[in-house]
């Protein structure tokens, strides 16, 4: 992050000291020990793939007109969007060197793609904004762009560094998408359930930005007339009032929409754990599978 320009270091400074759960430099490092891997390239790649996911951060606070990221005041929310997009550019410039540095034109590839797909994943997001109509189908393209594609980049290149065959690639890149579905669909849910301190932002921010997400889409298609005015008035118009977000969780419980999305989680964290069957049993495949369990268990 060093930079002659004092914000920068000091505005991306200040998102990366307020932690997290760093799952997708996590999952690089993993993946390549568990493919055996012995130099020093996945450090970096790591790095980079935690430039990528702020940088996704930063510009996503500015565009949701966030003022909480991980419990602590947003950068926008201090130093304004101006500065906040334009660190966040860095950030995505930074990855890039990071990855010429490495010099691998796969490794190159699938974290670009990654970047594009992720791009187009926060603009297909905007097109669903504020439909409740919209389909699990479209939805579920929508957190396979903007959160799986990252984590599936995250681990694929663990394989690639280390040289492996194919299907091992691919066993890795499996696991990564369908952990990453599972991640969003756990978010989405804890957006309604969680309190503020846990989940560190604003609990009910998707409801307000009028966001679509599955527990919503869930209760649209299992509701009465009625409760479907209720969420045209409140999601599809953003009419909304005091009261507005009890009664959509009150919805949500009745129809079991949060526990219902919680068990979609569940059926990608089983394909994720099947994706490592082709590896050893070893210490790191038991990581990288209690991290499946870490990511659904955050629901509760």
């Amino acid at each position: 992050m060093k930079s002659p320009v004092a914000l920068i270091p000091q505005l991306a400074g200040h998102l990366i000291a307020a932690g997290g759960k760093r799952l997708r430099p996590v999952m690089t490092l993993a993946a390549a020990q568990l493919c055996n891997y012995n130099g020093d390239r996945h450090i970096g790649l790591a790095a980079c793939v935690e430039f990528i996911h702020t940088a996704t951060l930063l510009h996503d606070d500015v565009v949701d007109e966030s003022d909480l990221r991980r419990g602590q005041a947003s950068a926008n929310a201090i130093w304004g969007n101006e500065a906040s997009v334009l660190v966040g550019d860095f950030l995505f410039s930074r990855a890039f060197q990071l990855m010429t540095a490495d010099g691998s034109l796969d490794v190159l590839r699938i974290l670009s793609d990654a970047s594009a797909v992720i791009a187009e994943g926060e603009v297909l997001q905007l097109m669903t904004a504020n439909e409740p109509t919209t389909s699990e189908e479209a939805y579920l393209d929508v957190i396979r762009s903007k959160t799986a594609t990252l984590f599936a980049a995250a681990t694929q290149i663990g394989a690639v560094v280390a040289d492996r065959p194919k299907a091992e690639e691919e066993a890795l890149e499996s696991y990564g998408m369908n952990l990453g579905i599972a991640f969003q669909l756990i978010d989405d849910v804890l957006d309604y359930s969680a309190d503020q301190q846990a989940l560190g932002k604003t609990v009910g921010d998707d409801f307000r930005d009028g966001k679509v997400t599955l527990p919503v889409i869930l209760a649209y298609r299992r509701g009465d007339d009625a409760e479907r005015d209720f969420w045209n008035r409140t999601i599809a118009n953003q009419d909304q009032k005091d009261g507005d977000l009890d009664e959509a969780m009150r919805l949500m419980t009745a129809h079991e929409t949060l526990s219902d999305t919680v068990e979609r989680a569940r059926h990608y964290g089983s394909i994720a754990r099947d994706a490592l069957g082709i590896f050893p049993n070893s210490e790191v495949k038991t990581v990288l599978i209690d991290l499946i369990d870490f990511v659904i268990r955050r629901a509760y």
